[in-house]
């Protein structure tokens, strides 16, 4: 998951660390990531990446080196942040390609809203899948950002993901 540089902004997630420093650290991990998700998902900053064009410029950079550099499983692009399910192909790395998705939307974002600067906030959020039980819990949990967010109430319905690709026939989504 990667996000707009203005979507948490920090005093935000120091309020949320500082609630949390009583946690057992095994918990701490996973409560922070419960509250940022709850915190991007209520919309926050100018939260412009589900709106045209730049939705599909998301959209389209994501599935630009599916087959080649990676495999796409699931994604979701939603209004201030972007999950996306994939699996780097030989001689890639997760950061690499990132970085590449973010570098390269970033300027085309900047084009498009005729605006300079930072787009993307700087960390991203990753996690290794360990079982076929928990590739399904992360693609669903994906596609199923919007609904969870209150934005639509199928998965299907919200147009830059890969749900409402796989529904359309646009694109394989594995």
């Amino acid at each position: 998951m990667f996000r707009l540089a203005d979507s948490l902004p920090d005093s935000v997630l120091l309020r949320m660390e500082r609630e949390l420093r009583t946690l057992p650290k095994e918990r701490f991990g996973v409560e922070r990531r419960k509250r940022i998700e709850a915190y991007l998902d209520q919309g926050h900053g100018e939260a412009f990446l589900a709106t045209e064009p730049i939705g599909t410029l998301l959209e389209n950079a994501l599935l630009f080196f599916d087959g080649q550099r990676y495999t796409l499983h699931a994604w979701v692009v939603m209004p201030n942040h972007v999950h996306v399910l994939f699996t780097p192909a030989d001689g890639y790395d997760l950061a690499g390609i990132i970085m590449s998705w973010k570098s390269y939307t970033a300027n085309e974002i900047n084009k498009i809203r005729g605006t300079r600067g930072t787009v993307w906030q700087r960390e991203y959020f990753d996690r290794f899948i360990r079982s076929e039980e928990h590739y399904w819990r992360a693609a669903n949990y994906a596609e199923q950002n919007p609904v969870k967010a209150g934005l639509r109430t199928r998965a299907e319905d919200w147009k830059f993901s890969s749900a409402r690709r796989r529904q359309t026939g646009d694109a394989t989504a594995s």
